[in-house]
Order: C-alpha cells, then structure tokens, then sequence
C-alpha cells in the first residue's frame, strides 16, 4: 500500500478517474478548472471522468468557489468528496480489551463500544465476537450492512501487512501465520448478514495509532513517532505521510531491545525493555509490594488515583524508555514523539524526558516535541478506519472498483 505522499498525478490524456478523485480528496484541486491545470486534461475528458464519480456516489458538488478566470465571471462548483456513500467499521485489540466503531470516510465516530477481549484466548472466538460487535453497532449507527465498504483492524503483534497475518507475536498466542482476513470477513457476514468479501486490513495497533494521531494533529510532520506502553511496549512511524513497517513488518518493535536486565520477558528472552517497563513489568512489580495490579490497564487506573508507588514506577520505567528512544530520536530524527498507552501521564513522560534529552544529541531534539496522544483510546480506531479509506480509493483500486461498479 502507498500513502498520499507517494502518489503523484500523471499529467495529459493518462490521468485516471481515480486520481482526479486523488486530487480532490487531498484538496490539491477541488473545481473542474483547477483538474485541467494539475492534469493537462481537456473540459470535455474532465467531465467525461468526474461523471463516473459523480454516478459511483463518490463526489458531490459543493459551494461556489473562487472565479477561476482573472477577468472574473460566475464562481466556480466545488467538488467535494462524499462521506456519506459507505461506512468503515474499525477494532484494536489490546492484550485484554478491544474496542470497536463504525466510522464515516472522513474519520467521524458513529456509534462505538469497548469491552473484555482476551487475545490470549485465540483468533477464532476473538474475531468471532468482533463479528458481533460490528452487526451491533452498525444498528446503532442505523446503517445496513451494505454500506460497508472495508474493515480495519489494530493488532498487538507484528504484521505482514500484504497478508495481513501476525508474524511471530509475542504477546499473541496462537494467532501466528492465523488468516485473520479471512476469519473476521465472514464473522461479520454471519453475524451482520453482509457478502464474505467485505475488504478487512490489518496492522500493528502502534502504527495505526501513529497514523491516526498523524493524520489528525499532525498533517505536516513529515517524520512522526508514536511509543504506545501498555502491557506491552511498541513504536508505530509515519514517515512522508506513509506507515513504515519495515521489510516485513517488524519495524518499531521496540519493546524488545534488550537494556542488560534479567528480567523474562514474555518472548522467551531476558533483560528486553518490555520485561522491565512496560505496563505489565510495572504491574508485576506492584502486586510483589502487595499492590492489586495485574495489568497496563490496571496501572493506568492507579496512577489516574494518584497512587504514589504506581506513580514512582512509572516514572523509573518512563526514564529506563527514554534511554532507548535517545537512541530511535537519533536515527529517526522526527519532529514529534507522541507517548500513548496506559502510561502515558506525567510521571511516566517525565522519565522519558529526563533520559532522552539527557542522552540523546543536542541536534537531535532541537527541533522535537515530545507530546501524549490527543485521541487517546480512540487512536487505533481512527487509524484503521484512515488505512482502509487510504487503500480503497488509492488512484489504481478506485479505477478498479469503478470497474466493477459499472460506472
């Protein structure tokens, strides 16, 4: 899949109904003289093109704009995308809880609900019950089960993300190479009494949250990071507008570079960063002192109370995270690093701040904020609802969907 920043717009008789589509959704041109200008197409192509849009109920007319020639005359029509033709259903999955909405094609929450989700149990009943849920909420939205155009789905796990399968997770028991595509599309059918082929993405829950916080606070950062600590501990990039996943997925797995603890951690090996600061390493070290904690979840309620031991190691592991991110602002070198997850409060940012501009180049963060999330627990949702609006009207796959409409 490509992000907006890697498309560009073939000029004369080649550009496609697809990517005029392109080039108003991202507001480049949004009248049908400013298409002819960006794309060498004649009035009459233009039209012949936009009607094909216009008849997939893919863009409407808005507002007159601005008069298009200097010797004045009529404003121009404003096309404008429309929102209102599908729906996309999103889920992200935390190790214990998941959460799901139905969400418009610009990123508005119709109807929502979060719950008891145990990854631990296995992909068939997990994505089974997320069948449910979308059949539940799309009556809650008051939406029939056509207008779904894709689903998106936020997992804790590393991602092919051209199989869409978890490749070796290690908080994910039994979900390696599991076709979740598959499993989830026709739970959705079962239960919803949708086709079988409804279009399911998935990706890691920490890039889709970095690509929903990017997209939606920070459109202009051209290098942005997001470190969600949870019960695990995982980083997402947008890098130019597009996730970076690495060759096959596993970039920003950064809960597993090993600190020169002993701690076990979950994959089998000792002394990784997850072992020792994550959620579920400050968890552990609070039901050893006789502290009810068994979760990330259950840390983020403790802190919320002000818990004075909770808010001391969150801080402590806050700082063990910022000696690693010196070394991923480095290489990196991006304009935001955004802290999520159940740790993300005071105590905890301010050990990441206190290590990472300690250790970190001068050059390096002079020009970076170090900031919390602005969605919160909504992040993965909007991400995964952006990832399957992305790839679904990317230039080539709205050719081809257009096709298929007939149109």
């Amino acid at each position: 899949m490509t992000g907006k920043a890697d498309r560009t717009v073939r000029a004369g008789n080649q550009a496609s109904a697809g990517e005029l589509l392109e080039l108003v959704r991202s507001g480049r041109a949004r009248t049908r003289g400013a298409l002819q200008q960006a794309t060498g197409l004649s009035r009459a192509t233009v039209g012949q093109r936009l009607d094909r849009l216009f008849r997939a109920g893919w863009l409407r007319e808005g507002a007159g704009g601005p008069v298009d020639s200097p010797l004045g005359g009529r404003p121009s029509i404003t096309l404008e995308f429309d929102d209102a033709h599908a729906v996309v259903l999103a889920a992200d999955l935390d190790t214990r809880h998941g959460r799901a909405a139905v969400l418009t094609l610009t990123g508005e929450i119709l109807a929502e609900r979060s719950g008891l989700l145990v990854v631990d149990e296995g992909p068939e009943p997990v994505l089974g019950e997320l069948g449910r849920w979308f059949a539940e909420l799309l009556v809650k939205a008051g939406k029939p089960a056509g207008a779904v155009c894709g689903i998106g789905l936020a997992v804790p796990g590393p991602v092919d993300s051209e199989t869409g399968r978890v490749v070796q997770p290690p908080i994910m028991p039994g979900w390696d190479g599991y076709d979740i595509r598959g499993r989830l599309s026709r739970a959705f059918a079962r239960h919803a009494g949708a086709r079988a082929d409804v279009p399911v993405l998935v990706d890691n829950d920490a890039n889709l949250m970095a690509y929903g916080e990017q997209r939606t606070g920070y459109p202009d950062c051209s290098a942005f990071a997001l470190v969600k600590v949870s019960t695990g501990i995982g980083a997402g990039m947008v890098v130019g507008g597009t996730i970076y996943r690495g060759i096959d997925g596993g970039a920003g797995d950064i809960g597993h570079i090993r600190v020169g603890a002993d701690a076990l951690c979950r994959c089998g090996s000792y002394g990784c960063l997850a072992a020792v600061a994550s959620g579920g390493a400050v968890a552990r070290r609070l039901a050893e002192s006789g502290v009810a904690a068994a979760s990330g979840s259950d840390v983020r309620e403790l802190l919320t109370s002000g818990h004075p031991e909770a808010m001391a190691l969150a801080r402590e592991a806050g700082r063990q995270v910022g000696d690693v991110l010196a070394t991923v602002v480095t290489l990196l070198n991006p304009g935001v690093l955004m802290i999520a997850g159940d740790l993300a409060g005071t105590p905890f940012l301010t050990g990441v701040r206190e290590l990472l501009y300690q250790r970190a180049l001068p050059r390096s963060t002079a020009h970076l904020d170090v900031v919390t999330s602005r969605l919160g627990e909504r992040a993965g949702l909007v991400g995964a609802g952006a990832l399957v609006v992305e790839y679904l009207y990317a230039p080539e796959r709205a050719e081809e969907r257009l096709a298929a409409l007939g149109v």
